[in-house]
């Protein structure tokens, strides 16, 4: 049985990625140790054998998997051998090679996984290094499949776009949810109304555009055509160049990420 260490494994995103795994079967109560800063923290309850310690060099002597789930800033306090171990970081801007040369690891997976794992609706892109072996890709797919969809990429250049992306979870839609509830107070819209209307509107849009068959391109251009109300709001984005700052918040955020990654490189 493979004993899987968390460190971090109390945080908010270690405990979204560790529930449905331990739910799904894809890790077992008993072969868990999690540590946090509290030494025990709620949630692992229908799991009676999982072990919680403040001691991260027991949690890792024990462990064939290691996962780091911990803040960027928090990494220098970590000193482990994890050498012949298979490392898991969930971590934004630290890149494979700093992994490899602070825990004297050969077998490392980076994973971005973001807040919707909670709900299993994250979008989780990974990479390994070359020495990781097949079991090992699959055990991380089944790990982060329980928390919603995957997808292995090739570079870390792209996790860094990808961190941008997907790994702000609701925090650029919750940017324009803002900006409708804003425009609606403006109207004379009570905000509690407004907000209670416009969540609802992002869960019934981002359903159907989950389930759809037609690109959101496709999507846009349908209500073009129609020639209503939407189309009417369609063109005015459009006239004010809506595309313009996303694309820069996207980029700066990535910038960002390649920056972290790029000073962790050079220690």
């Amino acid at each position: 049985m493979t004993q899987f260490g968390v460190i971090g494994g109390g945080g908010w995103l270690g405990k979204a990625l560790l529930l449905p795994a331990l739910a799904d079967g894809v890790i077992a109560g008993e072969a868990l140790t999690v540590s946090s800063r509290s030494g025990t923290v709620p949630g692992f309850e229908p799991w009676p054998a999982v072990r919680q310690t403040k001691g991260n060099a027991a949690l890792a002597a024990d462990a064939d998997v290691v996962m780091l789930s911990v803040r960027p800033q928090d990494l220098d306090a970590i000193a482990l051998d994890l050498s012949g171990k298979l490392v898991i970081s969930v971590m934004a801007m630290v890149s494979l090679a700093d992994l490899a040369a602070r825990f004297e690891a050969r077998r490392i997976i980076r994973a971005m996984p973001n807040t919707a794992a909670e709900k299993r609706l994250s979008f989780t892109p990974w990479l390994a290094s070359p020495d990781t072996t097949e079991a090992d890709c699959a055990f991380a797919e089944r790990l982060f499949e329980a928390s919603g969809k995957v997808q292995r990429i090739a570079t870390e250049t792209e996790l860094d776009y990808f961190t941008a992306l997907t790994g702000s979870g609701p925090a650029f839609l919750a940017v324009f949810a803002d900006a409708m509830i804003s425009d609606a107070v403006t109207k004379g819209i009570e905000r509690g109304i407004a907000e209670r209307a416009v969540r609802q509107l992002f869960l019934g849009g981002s359903t159907l555009l989950a389930g759809s068959k037609q690109t959101p391109d496709e999507i846009v251009q349908t209500f073009l055509d129609y020639a209503g109300t939407t189309a009417a709001g369609l063109e005015a984005m459009a006239a004010a160049d809506i595309h313009t700052p996303i694309a820069r918040g996207l980029t700066a955020a990535a910038a960002k990420a390649a920056a972290g990654t790029r000073d962790c490189d050079l220690g």
